[in-house]
């Protein structure tokens, strides 16, 4: 397969250079070809948006959601292959990528069916014979910047949203999810979306990317992906008096408190932690145990990590696969020997296969360390859980606040009050009690607190908020 822009309404390959993908289950096997964009490309992607606004902004919602809700009958029609190529081209194992696909799908529909639900207030004015009311409208031109490790779900979470509020977009992938990004934009093309209403540019981040923030005459931005990059997304975004939105990093806790059902909690910490090979911003990388448990929590750990298979990504089998590239590979890595090198190895998966074809790394669980130790601050985004001993619930929270992100956090406890209070004094956007910390449904604001967001949510109601801006009028009738 062969990734392409579609800009305009136009099918092309851009010819600023291009890379070869090759599957990170078996990196011997090459997936396909990205080809990558120009700044001019870019540019013309906005002047194609631009164009198209006028006439798609004025277009009723319930026009605009024919389009998403054919979008989503299509996708789902084409599940097993678009899932069969993003699992080819980033390495998440086929089950969950076929889940991905339908969690896409299932926000289609959302959207569409928001594209006919009342919005607005009528506001009592101080004047007689005057109707006073507010209505949501457009922003402009939207540009999306997506990640690797959610190739079908967080595009459409943002496209979705964002056409229903009479935006037009231009989308910048990640380059080694460009094949399936050029999948999903052929779903809206046969859908029928008007020329010019969603623009794919495919191109690397420091180029195109760079472009579209700094120069593109967009009105909002919505970006996902590292701190670092996501800080200077903001910056600029800022000082152009653009909208903007970025989802950035993560470094989630699981809590552990003395009632906990052990089974059930290792159960979700190892989900959340090694679903995706750990690639999740919301996964689940420490776990903080009170110390009359820890013992008993070990041993549940090895006990059910003895069941994890690691394998290729399309083995239906594979509860984790490889990470999604040989830069991932090597970043993950380094963590891993850095582990060995100043932690004890708790427990270590075993790999079923050889693990010089892939991008395989055995997902780890590690102790020993302290918590200014950056193998408990820094994102890692791997199969690699540190494990914390706390006194109490007190200390545990303490522990569980101690970094610079607040994207998610859990705790597994049967007592009511404790988990009430939890949800109250853990500083992060998303807090759950005897769950995983990796599972938000679509329907529910997603987002963070301190280095994790930028103080505003997607998907959910939230994401309308976030494309639309609120209009006053005033009509004076007597």
């Amino acid at each position: 397969m062969e990734s392409q822009n579609w800009i305009g309404g136009n099918w092309y390959t851009p010819s600023a250079g291009e890379m070869t993908v090759y599957n990170p289950s078996e990196t011997s096997e090459i997936v396909g070809t990205v080809h990558l964009s120009s700044n001019e490309d870019m540019m013309e992607a906005g002047v194609a948006a631009k164009a198209a606004l006028q006439q798609w902004a004025t277009r009723t919602p319930g026009e605009r959601a024919a389009f998403l809700d054919k979008a989503a009958s299509l996708l789902e029609q084409n599940l097993e292959e678009i899932a069969h190529v993003a699992s080819s081209e980033m390495g998440k194992p086929i089950s969950e990528m076929k889940g991905e696909v339908m969690r896409g799908v299932n926000l289609l529909k959302y959207y569409a069916a928001e594209g006919v639900r009342a919005h607005g207030s009528v506001i009592p004015a101080s004047q007689s014979s005057v109707l006073q009311y507010t209505k949501r409208v457009p922003l402009g031109v939207a540009g999306l910047i997506t990640p690797w490790n959610f190739p079908v779900a967080i595009p459409i979470w943002k496209i979705a949203p964002a056409l229903i509020c009479g935006n037009t977009i231009i989308w910048k992938p990640a380059e080694i999810a460009s094949l399936s990004a050029t999948y999903v934009a052929k779903i809206f093309a046969q859908a029928g979306l008007p020329d010019g209403v969603l623009n794919l540019v495919i191109g690397e981040g420091h180029t195109v990317g760079n472009t579209l923030v700094e120069q593109v005459d967009v009105d909002v931005i919505s970006f996902t992906g590292s701190t670092k990059t996501g800080m200077h997304v903001a910056s600029i975004a800022a000082q152009r008096n653009i909208k903007y939105q970025t989802e950035m990093g993560g470094k989630n806790a699981a809590v552990v408190l003395a009632d906990a059902d052990l089974k059930l909690a290792t159960s979700a910490i190892l989900s959340g932690a090694f679903r995706s090979a750990g690639q999740k911003c919301t996964a689940t990388s420490r776990v903080i145990v009170e110390e009359s448990i820890y013992n008993p929590l070990i041993d549940e750990l090895r006990r059910q990590l003895a069941d994890v298979y690691t394998g290729s990504a399309l083995d239906p089998k594979s509860y984790l696969g490889p990470v999604a590239s040989k830069a991932q590979y090597e970043k993950v890595q380094s963590f891993i020997n850095l582990a060995h090198t100043e932690a004890q190895i708790v427990a270590e998966g075993a790999l079923q296969l050889d693990p010089s074809s892939g991008y395989y790394v055995a997902p780890s669980i590690v102790e020993g360390v302290p918590t200014s130790h950056a193998l408990v601050q820094e994102e890692i985004f791997g199969p690699l859980i540190t494990l914390l001993k706390a006194t109490d619930f007190e200390e545990a929270v303490s522990l569980c606040n101690q970094t610079v992100y607040g994207l998610s956090a859990s705790v597994f406890t049967n007592d009511i009050q404790k988990g009430f209070r939890f949800l109250d004094e853990a500083e992060a956007g998303m807090v759950r009690i005897n769950l995983e910390s990796a599972g938000v449904e679509y329907q529910a604001p997603f987002g963070g607190m301190k280095r994790s967001s930028s103080h505003s949510r997607e998907q959910g109601q939230a994401a309308l908020d976030f494309y639309s801006q609120l209009k006053t009028c005033a009509v004076y009738y007597g």
